[in-house]
């Protein structure tokens, strides 16, 4: 079977906004506003637990039998879940021994991220490269459906089969880098996977047919998410117990706040250049992410302090 038979035509589903042109204007207001609101509370907690993967399946089926509302309810139950299974961890011994033997009017976690000079730099290339990862992952991961669908006349299931395809590599991708980085160590790891996706967004960028769309999106996501399998090592390396949570947390989630402007610059040079240029222009980013690992010191192996 060829690529181009590989996923014969479909009609394009309607999608919710579609659903809402045919709505009043005050109608289509209020479920726009509910819309956000609900996002936004999802966003707080995508720091933690979501099945992404099986989120992309059912989403779909679900939104097309009863609504988006009903999505943002099932999706309550795994939260639900995480709720009770937290309950049950305990902290980690050296953050108890940490809090005992912390001295009262000593520098506070975010002042440890940028303590010294070394420090400084590190937290800064740490920034960088979480602001990278997030950016590829938001530009691709929100526009690649609609390219698909606009371009290519994607359903939208069979846009949700690529992004489960992509997610898939992903999730591969992630155990690879850190049986990786374990063997060699972070920083070649990071260099190798970075190298990976400059090359596969490239290649990406001049693909054109549905089969090549979907392998190359599980390449594209091995490399370009699979990285996220390191971060967490990486950073609990860099910072001793007394920042080790705030680094983690305000790095990444300050990458996260520059990332998610990945969808408006995407759409501004798509709108110009074309999105195979808006995919390509990632490289130059994941070069510029290659040189940020290089001032980070090597720490696989070390002892947490």
């Amino acid at each position: 079977m060829s690529q181009e038979t590989a996923l014969p035509p479909e009609q394009p589903a309607e999608s919710p906004a579609t659903d809402v042109k045919k709505q009043s204007p005050t109608r289509a207001l209020v479920d726009h506003t509910q819309l956000v609101i609900f996002r936004f509370i999802a966003g707080l907690g995508l720091g933690g637990e979501f099945g992404t993967l099986l989120g992309v399946l059912v989403a779909g089926p679900i939104i097309a039998a009863w609504g988006w509302r009903a999505l943002f309810v099932i999706g309550a139950i795994p939260a639900l879940l995480a709720w009770v299974l937290r309950r049950t961890l305990h902290e980690p011994e050296k953050f108890v021994e940490q809090q005992k033997a912390r001295p009262r009017g000593g520098p506070s976690p975010l002042r440890l991220l940028v303590v010294d000079r070394r420090t400084a730099v590190t937290s800064l290339a740490v920034l960088v490269l979480c602001s990278v990862q997030t950016f590829g992952y938001y530009g691709i991961m929100t526009w690649m459906p609609t390219y698909l669908g606009e371009t290519l006349g994607f359903s939208l299931t069979k846009s949700g089969v690529w992004t489960a395809v992509t997610i898939a590599g992903m999730i591969v991708g992630m155990p690879i880098f850190g049986r990786i980085a374990d063997r060699i160590g972070r920083k070649p790891s990071f260099w190798i996977f970075q190298a990976g996706a400059i090359v596969s967004v490239l290649v990406y960028s001049q693909l054109g047919t549905p089969g090549a769309l979907l392998i190359g999106g599980a390449v594209l996501g091995l490399f370009v998410n699979g990285m996220l399998g390191g971060y967490g090592a990486l950073m609990a390396e860099l910072y001793p117990t007394a920042a080790r949570a705030t680094a983690q947390n305000v790095l990444f989630n300050l990458g996260r706040a520059v990332g998610g402007f990945a969808p408006i610059v995407f759409a501004l040079i798509a709108e110009s250049n074309g999105f195979g240029l808006a995919i390509a222009m990632l490289a130059v980013l994941y070069a510029i992410d290659m040189l940020a690992v290089a001032v980070l010191p090597e720490r696989r192996g070390a002892e947490l302090t």
